[in-house]
């Protein structure tokens, strides 16, 4: 009994110490745990008093800017009140000036009586010269005359008398020049931009000349220009004849009764360099088998004329020769002519259509591509006028330039081939019939051979 006193006495001893030691522990950490909870309280609080400092800054600010806002949006609507004041006081000033210009005109207009319409009249006809002027050749000799003339065709006031006697003057001036001859000196622009002083011939508002070459004037820059594609050969001869034309007599020139017009389009005028262009590939395919087919063609033309030529001398010869057709048959018929007659036909006919295919070696190339070159304008037809359907699907027919380029190689692919063919086709047919002329020599010598072998054997 003691010892089991003893043993729960020791037990309740030590869970009383136990207890002790757990309120002990449980009072330590709940001192760090509310030491850490104030520093963060703290932390908080200082944060919330520098936002609001901060959102207070900004909000004073703001009112501060409104204030300069409201203060220069005030200042702007009285400076636009006040000028939309000056703007009606304006308004009335123009309208008092406009009355009083209106009443001046009027006043001016019963003054001047029946010199306002002579005036308009002045300055109607100074208007239409200076139009005129401004494209007529005659101005490059006599520079600046439009220059008065505007001011006399644009004036408000009335003309003096010196500019209705220059308005008169230039009038006679014109109408003087145009039945002229003249050769002057003048500004002449050249192809690199700059401009050089030129002995000028003029015939009249038509034409101008220099050094064998056509100028065309330019009103707005004032000068003569160089046209940029001269006219055909004999043109151009015509006009340094003029040039170099000396004393009395008549010498033959050319004259452009459009004023210009008909020289300006030989620069638009395609050459024949771009024609061919125009034909494309096709076009260009098609000049090259005939070229080469016609140099063919004239050497076989060539070299059959030789050999008939060769073979009429043979004739004349008793001698056979190895150099043209006929000797080589009269060789043939000189190695069997102990043979009868049968043989020997036959063997001069053997050699005779050796001889055909030398002939005639080459004229069927001839033949054939003179045949195609049509199909292949024919070809080039069908694809231009394919090109030309295309632009309209896609363009619409409002611009004829668009359709322009099909059309071109439609019609020129065309002309190409004809142009081709036609002359392989003569050719053909000389070369052929040198051709048949010497067969025909052969045949007839081949015939005249064997009767006379028949007569000798008789």
């Amino acid at each position: 009994m003691k010892m089991v006193k003893l043993a729960g006495l020791s037990l309740c001893a030590a869970v009383a110490a136990l207890g002790i030691d757990l309120a002990v522990g449980v009072t330590s950490a709940s001192a760090q745990t509310q030491l850490t909870l104030e520093q963060v309280l703290d932390a908080v609080r200082k944060e919330r008093s520098a936002a609001s400092a901060e959102n207070q800054e900004r909000e004073r600010r703001f009112l501060a800017e409104r204030n300069n806002q409201q203060a220069e949006l005030n200042r702007v609507r009285s400076q636009v009140a006040a000028a939309a004041a000056e703007s009606t006081r304006l308004e009335g000033v123009m309208e008092a000036n406009q009355a009083e210009l209106d009443r001046l005109d009027g006043e001016l207009a019963s003054k001047q009586g029946e010199f306002q319409e002579l005036f308009g009249a002045a300055r109607s006809a100074a208007a239409d010269l200076n139009a005129q002027l401004d494209r007529s050749l005659i101005s490059a000799e006599f520079p600046g005359r439009q220059d008065e003339l505007r001011e006399v065709a644009q004036t408000d006031t009335l003309p003096t008398e010196t500019q209705l006697r220059f308005l008169w003057e230039t009038m006679i001036q014109q109408i003087a020049a145009q039945s002229e001859v003249k050769v002057f000196t003048a500004d002449v622009a050249l192809a690199n931009g700059t401009s050089e002083s030129r002995e000028v011939t003029r015939i009249g508002p038509f034409v101008a000349f220099s050094g064998g070459k056509y100028l065309v004037y330019d009103g707005a820059q004032g000068k003569l220009n160089f046209l940029a594609r001269q006219p055909a050969s004999s043109v151009v001869s015509a006009a340094k004849a003029v040039e170099n034309a000396k004393g009395d007599g008549y010498v033959r020139g050319v004259i452009d009764p459009s004023l210009g017009q008909l020289l300006s389009l030989i620069v638009e005028t395609p050459g024949l360099g771009e024609r061919v262009q125009q034909g494309g590939s096709i076009g260009f395919l098609t000049l090259g088998l005939g070229f080469l087919a016609f140099l063919l063609g004239a050497y076989k033309w060539v070299t059959l004329s030789s050999t008939a030529g060769a073979v009429k001398a043979q004739v004349r010869r008793q001698k056979p020769s190895k150099s043209n057709p006929l000797g080589r048959v009269m060789i043939a018929y000189e190695e069997l002519q102990n043979k009868d007659p049968e043989a020997i036909q036959l063997a001069l006919d053997d050699a005779i259509l050796k001889e055909i295919p030398r002939l005639e070696g080459g004229l069927n190339l001839v033949k054939i591509i003179s045949t195609v070159a049509p199909l292949l304008g024919l070809l080039g037809t069908v694809v231009g006028m394919v090109i030309t359907f295309q632009s309209i699907t896609l363009f619409g027919t409002g611009d004829p330039q668009i359709m322009a380029s099909g059309i071109s190689v439609a019609l020129m692919t065309t002309v190409i081939g004809l142009v081709v063919a036609i002359p392989l086709v003569l050719l053909h047919a000389f070369a052929s019939g040198a051709a048949n002329s010497v067969i025909q020599v052969l045949e007839e010598q081949a015939a005249g051979i064997i009767a006379e072998h028949a007569d000798g054997r008789r």
